[in-house]
């Protein structure tokens, strides 16, 4: 059986990658998955070597064939996304793919066609197989990225026998969020106890339970305001979440991520060893699921 664990957070700069990336080198026989396919930053501390590459296609794009066009203007008449100008002129860099172009035109001149989006990539590291990809600038359907790139990992996965799956999740309750959940067995909520804290973690709890997974909690730098540290206490245990660990602020993390290694690897200390408590208790967890 291949267990799957996504770690997610309400907003960006939480720790999502800095946990995950701990987890990757403290876990056996896993594949690690980068599913933050807008801002990818997990090959900056695992340094990967590419092993294979596919080219992604995200929306499909208008293309005019100038020959057959009639300059009959309806292509202008009727894209909403100003695309084409009033002589039919096409502009394929703002064109969002919704074909009305292609069914409007009385010739046939429009069609639609695949756009390349971005890459995905299946990598070495040091710890293990890493999935992950590049997303061009500007370009969007990065749900249908996130899942291509779970996509690849599980078949990794089932190819060299691992049993686990870690994946660093996008930010936010969004499609790329919905699309690193669903189908997991476990999601582990990175929280700051900062004035959104709270409120972040009620969303992404929310999307969680409307997928019938099981979560479990982290409280990240837990120590800037305990006051906001005790309501997310109480916020989780009315909910029935279980909290797995209480992290400490501790620039450890800021020095180890520019060392370009990652936290357990950089030091042995306090930090280290809070993060291996709480893997050792996820790790727990996901023992206990069954399939």
């Amino acid at each position: 059986m291949i267990r799957e664990l996504t770690i997610i957070s309400g907003k960006g700069g939480c720790g999502k990658t800095t946990i995950a990336s701990s987890f990757a080198s403290l876990a056996r026989n896993h594949v690690i998955v980068d599913a933050d396919v807008d801002a990818a930053d997990m090959h900056i501390l695992l340094q990967p070597e590419i092993r294979r590459k596919e080219v992604f296609h995200g929306l499909n794009i208008a293309r005019k064939n100038d020959d057959l066009c009639i300059n009959c203007g309806k292509c202008y008449e009727n894209c909403r996304y100003g695309a084409f100008d009033p002589d039919n002129t096409l502009h394929p860099e703002k064109c969002e793919g919704c074909a009305v172009c292609e069914l409007v035109c009385p010739v046939n001149a429009i069609r639609m066609v695949e756009r390349t989006a971005g890459e995905a990539y299946i990598s070495d590291t040091r710890f293990g197989p890493l999935v992950h990809a590049r997303l061009h600038a500007g370009e969007e359907a990065t749900g249908k990225l996130v899942a291509l790139v779970r996509e690849r990992a599980r078949e990794v996965a089932e190819e060299k026998g691992k049993d686990l799956i870690i994946i660093d999740g996008p930010p936010g309750t969004g499609c790329t969020v919905i699309a690193s959940l669903t189908g997991v067995h476990l999601v582990l909520v990175i929280i700051e106890p900062t004035l959104s804290g709270i409120h972040d973690a009620e969303r992404v709890l929310d999307v969680a339970d409307h997928f019938h997974i099981p979560a479990v909690a982290c409280i990240n730098k837990f120590d800037i305001n305990l006051e906001n540290t005790r309501k997310i206490e109480d916020f989780c245990r009315e909910r029935g979440v279980e909290i797995v660990g209480r992290i400490p602020y501790d620039e450890t993390a800021t020095r180890a991520m520019m060392s370009e290694r990652t936290v357990v690897e950089f030091s042995d200390g306090a930090l280290s060893g809070k993060l291996r408590e709480i893997w050792e208790k996820v790790e727990e967890r996901l023992k206990g699921i069954g399939g």
